[in-house]
């Protein structure tokens, strides 16, 4: 297998709709890349982007990402207490030190 299969919520849910791919997009990727390398790839805004999900773990826009992967990008304003719970806090402390 070498796509991805990327998924987005919020304001990049509507970026996907507008451009008309199917959800989830299945995205060729015949080599490892990183989350951010791959939003680039999209044409998805960085300042669109809070946190991006592997394989259903909350991570940074340095993460790796492989064929056969599984991405959704989400965008800033998910309510107070998930965020915590799945992991926004942490990652964006990660990201800061």
């Amino acid at each position: 297998m070498s796509a991805v299969e990327v998924r987005g919520f919020g304001d990049i849910l509507k970026i996907f709709q507008e451009r008309n791919w199917p959800l989830p997009l299945s995205f060729e990727l015949n080599e490892p890349t990183t989350t951010g390398e791959l939003a680039k790839m999209l044409d998805l805004p960085y300042d669109k982007i809070e946190v991006v999900f592997v394989n259903g773990l909350a991570n940074g826009m340095d993460y790796p990402v492989k064929p056969g992967d599984r991405v959704a990008f989400v965008p800033p304003g998910t309510p107070g207490p998930y965020r915590v719970f799945l992991g926004f806090v942490q990652k964006k402390n990660e990201a800061s030190n």
